[in-house]
C-alpha cells in the first residue's frame, strides 16, 4: 500500500535525484528506489558486521583449527 508524503529537500537534492532517475521514473519512483538501495545496503552491512563479530570472537578457535588442518596435508 502506499501512503502519500510530502518532503522538502534541497535543490541540489532534487536535481541529483532527476540524475539518478531512469527513463520514466517519476521523483517519487526514484526516491523509493534509493530509499531501498540504501535500506539493503545498510542492512547488509549489518549482517557483515555481525559476521565479523563472531569471526572475530572465535578467531584464536578458528586459526587453531586451520593450523591443525594444515598439518594433515601432505607436502611434496
Amino acid at each position: 500500500m502506499k501512503l502519500k508524503t510530502s518532503i522538502t529537500l534541497e535543490k541540489e537534492v532534487v536535481t541529483a535525484l532527476e540524475k539518478a532517475a531512469r527513463k520514466g521514473e517519476s521523483r517519487s519512483q526514484v526516491i523509493e528506489r534509493l530509499l531501498r538501495q540504501s535500506f539493503a545496503v545498510r542492512d547488509r552491512e549489518a549482517i557483515d558486521r555481525r559476521d565479523r563479530n563472531t569471526i572475530d570472537a572465535n578467531a584464536d578457535e578458528l586459526n587453531e583449527e586451520a593450523v591443525d588442518v594444515l598439518g594433515y596435508q601432505i607436502t611434496t
